[in-house]
Parts: C-alpha cells; structure tokens; sequence
C-alpha cells in the first residue's frame, strides 16, 4: 500500500527542504546544510539491489557530467544500511553519496514514506522521489505514485536544473 502524500505531507516546490545527517557509506555524517552553496539533487529510492533502483543510480550517475556542469551534487537516500548502500555503490562504480536513513526520520520528514513494500507488512522504506534544492528551498519536486516502480524523468530534471 502506498502511503498518500495527503497523510505524510509530501514536501512541495517552494517549501523548506529540512535538514539532515545521515551516514554515507563510509559511515561519515553528512549534512544537506553542507551543501548549501550548490543545487542538491535528493533522489529517494526504496532498497538498494532493487531492480528498478539499480536502474535509477546508475541513470543518475550517467548522468554526473550534466549535473556537475549545472553545479548540482546527487544524494542518494534509502533505508539500507552504510554497508548494503556501500555495495550497491561499488557494484555500481556510484561517484555520489549513498545515504542511509535507517531510522526514517528523513523520509518522513520529506513526506514520502512507503508502507508494505513487496506485500511485507509492516516494512517502511523510502517510496521513489526526487527533490531539487537550491537555496535552502525546494525547486522541483516528484514522487513515484502509486508505484515505486516508476522511474524519474530525468530528462525533466536535466533540464530544470540547467534553468535553475
């Protein structure tokens, strides 16, 4: 079951986007206000060595050139662990933080959390988003529903984030 955006408050354009420390896979702290002279894209993705999930980083890594050119640095957020989040980056060749949300606070925190992944009730993940952030507030907002399984349209970002 998806979790609707009404119930969590799925953050919007214009909004705060609130601060975080999450572990990367290094076990480092990393914090977006760290961030706060560049364009941060936030992608949110349910579970690392996911089908769809692999196919998204590593759209977003192919992906780096423009983004680096635009200025604009990639976090990637799941509930997997540093060291789930560390394989999945090296089996990936990942040139962008994997951060592990283990405790969920920024998922709901952004509004989009996602209950009952693969029919295991109980389990709460990351559902599928992305946040562009500049300046402390957020540009551009997406999110998966109903399904996570639907990819980004990274055309879309490539573009709003070139115009930003």
């Amino acid at each position: 079951m998806l979790t609707n955006k009404k119930d969590f408050n799925m953050l919007s354009v214009n909004d705060k986007a609130p601060d975080f420390i999450l572990k990367n896979t290094n076990k480092d702290d990393v914090k977006l206000s760290d961030f706060s002279d560049k364009i941060v894209v936030l992608a949110f993705y349910p579970g690392a060595f996911t089908g769809v999930c692999d196919t998204e980083m590593c759209a977003l890594q192919d992906n780096m050139g423009a983004f680096n050119n635009s200025g604009a640095t990639i976090l990637g957020i799941s509930v997997d662990s540093p060291w789930a989040n560390g394989g999945f980056s090296k089996k990936y060749n990942l040139d962008f933080d994997l951060l592990s949300d283990i405790d969920r606070s920024t998922i709901n925190a952004y509004g989009v959390l996602f209950s009952g992944l693969g029919g295991i009730e109980g389990y709460t993940c990351a559902n599928r988003a992305v946040f562009i952030i500049k300046d402390g507030l957020i540009k551009y907002a997406w999110q998966a529903e109903p399904n996570p399984g639907v990819e980004p349209n990274y055309e879309e970002i490539n573009n709003f984030i070139k115009n930003l």
